[in-house]
């Protein structure tokens, strides 16, 4: 009969060991959140003493909103990020607006499918980073139930902006990744199995035409936003280059 040492060497817990590690390192990410947004806290404190110009202020807003969010504190960085949404409208900087408008959504609190829509609005209405614009389009995607139209919208939606406004290495990457998706909204959507099952669906739901698909999308925006607008939309449109 062989003998055992229970004393002996032991194999590692490499599945605790993993446990550990994965719970020191989000220990250690969380305290370099709360370091960052302390020195962000300082910042602002700084710019509101020395009258900073709003546009700083709402810098530092916005990332004490996204800092806040990264440590699931979304109710403390809502307000934040409410505030530097309006100035970032009233100085016409509708990049960081809809950026403003990405972070609320994430916020997870009760208006925050309204930010989404109103940033996607900002994000088709103006040009800035086909990046940005792909992000918020795709919470559409993730967060459209699959047997609605709301989700192939978007997709499409963001596959035209990153091939209309993307360029290079940034183009090639985007296009790939909304191809990606949009198949992805495809197979659940109309459980489209093949190249020509693709079309017909492409061709269904009028998603081949951007004169009829951003119609579509301005009825998912409108379903989002339900008539609560934070910015007088008629008086941006005068304001374009086009009018």
């Amino acid at each position: 009969m062989k003998h055992y040492d229970p004393q002996g060497p032991r194999l590692g817990d490499t599945a605790a060991e993993s446990v550990v590690n994965r719970s020191a390192q989000e220990a250690a990410q969380e305290a370099a959140l709360e370091s960052h947004l302390q020195a962000l806290q300082d910042r602002q404190r700084e710019l509101v003493r020395s009258a900073g110009a709003p546009q700083d202020i709402a810098d530092v807003k916005l990332q004490l909103a996204r800092t806040l969010v990264n440590l699931k504190r979304g109710e403390e960085a809502w307000p934040l990020g409410r505030e530097a949404l309006d100035t970032f409208i009233r100085t016409e900087d509708f990049e960081s607006a809809a950026d403003a408008c990405d972070v609320l959504f994430q916020c997870d609190q009760p208006d925050s499918l309204s930010a989404l829509g109103q940033g996607i609005w900002l994000t088709v209405t103006y040009p800035m980073d086909p990046e940005l614009s792909v992000a918020l389009l795709t919470h559409v995607v993730d967060e459209t139930p699959d047997d609605a139209d709301g989700a192939a919208v978007a997709a499409t939606t963001a596959l035209f902006l990153a091939d209309v406004r993307a360029s290079g290495q940034q183009r090639e990457k985007l296009m790939f990744l909304v191809s990606q998706t949009l198949g992805g909204v495809a197979r659940r959507h109309g459980k489209v199995d093949s190249q020509e099952a693709f079309d017909h669906w492409m061709e269904r739901l009028e998603l081949k035409e951007p004169d009829k698909f951003l119609v579509r999308l301005r009825n998912v925006v409108d379903v989002l936003v339900q008539d609560d607008w934070w910015f007088d939309r008629e008086a941006l449109r005068a304001r374009l280059p086009v009018n």
